[in-house]
Formats: structure tokens, sequence, C-alpha cells
């Protein structure tokens, strides 16, 4: 295997984390309905069933930077690997709500490590001119995750109907025993070996695959970046002044993402569509019609981002996303049904794919200096998750109380908000090493 095809295989391994993240998300949209009966639940149990795993995420977001750290990368990685296995067997096992909510909670856990230790390893293992669709990579397995996810609803609904549940969220322990296996394989994050493990040679090894010209300076880098700090990196120094431009950055990217309703649309999908008047099997259809243009979005972001830059795929796709989102709106005020909703939602998938999706994960691992990357992803990861967890558990009540035009309205006026902050806040961090990353992103 060439260098190249290695440094794809390292991120496409570790990728799959984001692919057990995307379909651990999505999944539950095909079983929310039925739960709901099965078990009797009411609207604020309802809602709990829904938003518990993003309770989990929130955790695992939180504590993530800690394995990553203390334990490294690849390890943290093979830790989430055996969550996602074991979340799902407990989810598909359930003989209660309880039952259920425990195993639930506990793949949120692993998607919020997940979304911390794979963009990282990701951003550390990558050279600088592939470094934007290496680590899109992660955000292309989650969409490819959403989709399968999807697809997967809709082929098992009609099997075993009394159980077809159970098949819906088990079959995840499949890709989660491929992404045990895979782990095994690839090197631990040379940065992580040289900053915690001072293990120079072992990480020259594989710095020598990733680009043999530039081997020795990136040591170089990384160890002159290492002496000039004080601080080993605790979590406690992300807080620190010096980083106070790529926090703010991180939280604002994060808080944007999740307040555009990407969430509330994949967990919602089916129940938005019956909404707007479709049937139940069409809402299914259509969900995965939303996941296939999610799949193919994310993917011309990735072919995009390292040409144009992180930057101008976000002015593009905030203006995108205002006038999909306009759309829905006016839609739902006017009571319009049919096939219109569907249309203007996956007008807002292409945007949100093609932009915040591809960008976020690249953006907040990369902006970070070395020493306090996993704990800067962290704070990044959980205002993401937190967000989410909101916004997905307060949505169907949003929407019966206020209706669907109220909430998208909502969600298009935060879009104008981050239309402002990538045309004016935004740096630009295309092609640039981990290591220059100080001076571009404090000094902006």
């Amino acid at each position: 295997m060439n260098p190249t095809s290695k440094i794809f295989f390292w991120s496409l391994s570790a990728a799959l984390g984001g692919f057990l993240f995307g379909f651990d998300t999505a999944v539950i949209s095909g079983v929310e309905k039925y739960l709901q009966t099965l078990w009797h639940l009411t609207p604020l149990e309802h809602g709990l069933t829904v938003s518990i795993a993003l309770i989990g995420t929130v955790a695992g977001a939180l504590f993530g930077g800690i394995p990553a750290d203390l334990l490294g990368r690849k390890k943290a990685l093979l830790l989430v690997a055996v969550i996602y296995l074991i979340a799902a067997l407990g989810t598909a096992l359930a003989h209660d709500w309880w039952f259920f909510l425990i195993f639930r909670l506990l793949g949120g856990i692993g998607v919020g490590i997940s979304s911390i230790v794979a963009p990282l390893y990701i951003t550390e293992i990558a050279p600088p001119r592939k470094r934007g669709r290496l680590v899109a990579t992660f955000q292309f397995n989650i969409v490819f995750g959403i989709l399968m996810a999807y697809l997967s609803n809709y082929l098992l609904s009609g099997v075993d109907p009394a159980h077809s549940w159970r098949w819906m969220l088990g079959v995840q322990a499949i890709p989660s025993l491929f992404f045990i296996l895979t782990v095994f394989i690839i090197p631990e994050s040379p940065r992580w070996l040289i900053l915690k493990k001072n293990r120079i040679q072992e990480a020259r090894q594989t710095l020598e695959i990733i680009d043999p010209a530039e081997a020795d300076k990136t040591i170089a880098a990384i160890v002159n970046s290492a002496d000039k700090k004080t601080s080993a990196g605790k979590f406690a120094d992300v807080f620190n002044k010096t980083y106070r431009t790529p926090l703010m950055l991180a939280v604002l990217f994060a808080l944007f993402n999740q307040v555009s309703g990407i969430n509330a649309i994949i967990y919602y999908a089916p129940r938005i569509f019956e909404m707007a008047g479709l049937g139940k099997e069409s809402a299914l259809l259509s969900s995965a019609g939303i996941g296939l243009v999610n799949l193919l979005s994310t993917f011309l972001g990735l072919a995009l981002i390292d040409k144009y830059g992180r930057k101008t795929l976000m002015i593009i796709g905030s203006a995108g996303l205002i006038l999909s989102l306009a759309l829905v709106t006016q839609a739902f005020y006017r009571g319009e049904g049919g096939i219109v909703v569907p249309v203007y939602l996956f007008m807002f998938i292409a945007f949100f794919a093609f932009s915040q999706g591809a960008v976020i994960w690249v953006f907040i691992a990369e902006i970070f200096p070395n020493e306090v990357r996993a704990y800067g992803q962290t704070i990044g990861s959980s205002t993401h998750w937190v967000m989410a967890a909101l916004i997905s558990f307060s949505f169907p009540m949003i929407t019966e109380t206020f209706g669907g035009a109220a909430a998208f309205g909502f969600f298009t006026l935060m879009m104008v908000c981050q239309f402002i902050f990538a045309w004016k806040i935004m740096p630009e961090t295309k092609g640039k090493t981990l290591e220059d990353m100080d001076t571009i992103i404090i000094s902006h």
C-alpha cells in the first residue's frame, strides 16, 4: 500500500466512528413513534426517549478529551467502538423503557467521544494540503451512516412488525465490530506521541509515511511548539486568554450548526413530512431521500473544501440555508402540503451538507494549538451537543404549541446571524500547518 493509500485508510478507519455516529443519530427516527405506542409514553417521556442519546452525547463530548489525551487517540477510538457495540445490542434487546434509556444513553456517550477523537486523530495525521477533505471524510461517514439508517429503517419496517424496531437498532452491531477490527491496524497520532510521551522515533515512522520530505521539519515544529508553553496542556488551559479567539470561534460555529435545525430535521423527518400531509410510507421514503441528498452534497463539500476554503463554503451555504428555511417557514404558515415541504427541506439539506456539515469538524479540530487541541475540541463539540439536545427535546413541543412556521422561522433568523459570522468574523485556515495555526487564529 502506497503512502497516500495508507493515510486514506487511517483516516477512513477513524471516520468509521462517524458512520456509527450518523447511524446512531438517525436510527431513532424510524422507531420513535412505535416506542411511544409500545410503552405508552407521555409527550415528556417521548421527548426524553428521543433526546436521551443527546444527553449522553453531551457527557461524552465533555469528557472525551480525557481519554484522547491520557490513553492516546487510538485507544480512545477503540473505546468508542466497544461502546457502540454494547449500545446497539443493549437497545435491541431492551425489555422495558428504562433499560432502553440506559443503553441509548450509552450510545450517545459513544457519539460524543467519537465527535472529538475521530476528527482530532485525522487532523493530526493529515498533510496540510489534504487535511480539509481527509477530516471531512468523518462528516461524509456521518451522513452515509444517516442514509444507511434511513434505508435500513425503511427495509426493516415490514419485517416482524412487532419486533422490527429491535432489528433496526441491533443491525448497528455489524459495523461496530468492523470498527473495532480496523482500529487495531492504524498507528497512533504522531503529535500525541511527541507531546504526551516523547516517543519521537515512533512518531517519526508515521510522519515519514505522511510526508517524508517534511518529517524532520514537522517534528522540530511540534517540539518547538511544546517548548514555548509553560504548561503541558490541561483542560483549564483552554480558557486562558491566549486561546480566547479559537474558543470563541469554536463555540459560535458549533452553536450555529445546531440552531439551523439540522438535528430536529434528521430526528423528526418522518414526523415533519407527515405534518406536511404525506402518508407514513411516503414520509419514511422521503427521509431516505434526505439521507441521499445529504450524502451527495457532503461529497461535493469534501471535494471543494481544500480548493476554495472553509470560509467560502460557509458564506455560500449560509445564503442557501436562509433561502430554503424561509421557504419552509412560508409553506407551513400558508398550510401548503404535499411535495412542497420535502423539496424545500432537500434544498436545506444540500446547502447545509455542502457548508456547515463539511466544515464543522475540520474547522474546530484545526484552530486550536497542539497543547490544547483535544480540550478545545471538547468545548466545541460539547456546545454542539448541548444545543442539539435542547433543540431535539423541545422541537415536538414547539411545533405542537406554536406550529411549524414558528420553529422554522427561528431557524431562518439564526442562519442570518451565521451568514454575518462567516462573512465578517470567520478566518480562512485552508493549507496551513497545525503548528502555524497559533499565529493565524490568535492574531485574527
